[in-house]
């Protein structure tokens, strides 16, 4: 049987998936790493380091779902973050030299995609849609904060890619980075989405209501950074306040996408990245989008949403 791998080695996650040639992911292995504790990243360098040292251990265990020997019929890698000419990151150099090598001992065809193509073909995958040609999707991670317009790549060289085009996003940090600079401010460890999600679960009150900016499809988090600093500095209940920094984005986010989907036309949204694994975000994103008939909502299921490797091998799954 013929099996398709997706390769991707983000900034803080590397990622091995195999699916079937029915788009089933058979195997979807994935090792976060590892960060001091205290601190809010990490280097290159030191990103480069981790992958080269997980990849081998990550193949061998997707393989073993499978058997060995292992006969892919395609290969697809997040190469770069996104999908432009001069997009660059040396951490998704690991990945790529990785899939260049296993595709050129198998003989089979090598797609490489952007990190942000990577998310949004997983979401797809995942999903079931949208299935309009044109759609607005909500990229939110901790490098990424973005509301974009996809559709299919107009070069007759470029099947199946597709084309982004950035309607609005964040001008100062990204909601991922919102999330875990607070999430070490309260204790948390990096990554801390989902013990910042845990932490606001167990809010014995309602949210702390934190003010943010958002002009058109455009969003200041550096300001609600700033005044959580504050609240914490004041003493205010961990709980409370993370349970206001989910309301803060989420917030925000439904700003962002009421302000597009009136000045495109399009309403199928899809949403994906680390952040929008969060269930308080998107159950605020349903009651205030998808329930007032504003929005049709396409959320992944959870495991989807953060770093994957699923999107590079549906990808070239369709590619063949």
């Amino acid at each position: 049987m013929k099996y398709v791998l997706g390769i991707d080695t983000s900034c803080y996650t590397t990622s091995v998936a195999i699916l079937d040639e029915q788009g089933t992911p058979v195997a979807d292995c994935r090792r976060i790493l590892e960060v001091k504790a205290g601190s809010r990243g990490l280097q290159q360098s030191e990103m480069v380091f981790q992958h080269t040292r997980n990849l081998p251990d990550l193949f061998a265990q997707a393989c073993l779902p499978v058997g060995k020997p292992v006969n892919f019929s395609a290969i697809g890698v997040s190469a770069f973050p996104r999908p432009l000419s001069d997009s660059y990151m040396p951490a998704f150099l690991v990945g790529e030299g990785y899939a260049k090598v296993l595709a050129l001992s198998q003989a089979v065809p090598l797609q490489r995609i952007s990190h942000q193509e990577n998310h949004i073909f997983a979401g797809i995958r995942s999903a079931g849609g949208p299935k309009t040609g044109s759609f607005l999707a909500v990229h939110l991670s901790g490098g990424t904060t973005e509301i974009v317009r996809v559709s299919p790549a107009v070069c007759p060289s470029a099947a199946g890619r597709l084309n982004i085009e950035i309607l609005g996003g964040s001008l100062d940090i990204h909601a991922g980075q919102l999330v875990d600079r607070i999430g070490v401010l309260l204790g948390l460890t990096f990554p801390a989405g989902p013990q910042l999600e845990a932490l606001a679960a167990a809010a014995g009150e309602p949210a702390i209501y934190i003010p943010v900016t958002v002009r058109g499809a455009s969003v200041s988090f550096a300001g609600p950074e700033t005044y959580v600093r504050r609240l914490v500095g004041q003493g205010a209940d961990k709980r409370v306040i993370a349970a206001g920094v989910e309301l803060c984005i989420a917030r925000a986010v439904t700003a962002m996408i009421k302000y597009a989907v009136a000045n495109t036309g399009l309403n199928d949204v899809l949403l994906v990245g680390g952040v929008m694994a969060n269930k308080c975000i998107r159950q605020y994103l349903v009651t205030q989008l998808a329930d007032t008939n504003i929005a049709q909502l396409y959320f992944p299921d959870i495991i989807y949403s953060p770093d994957n490797a699923t999107g590079a091998a549906y990808f070239a799954l369709n590619c063949r």
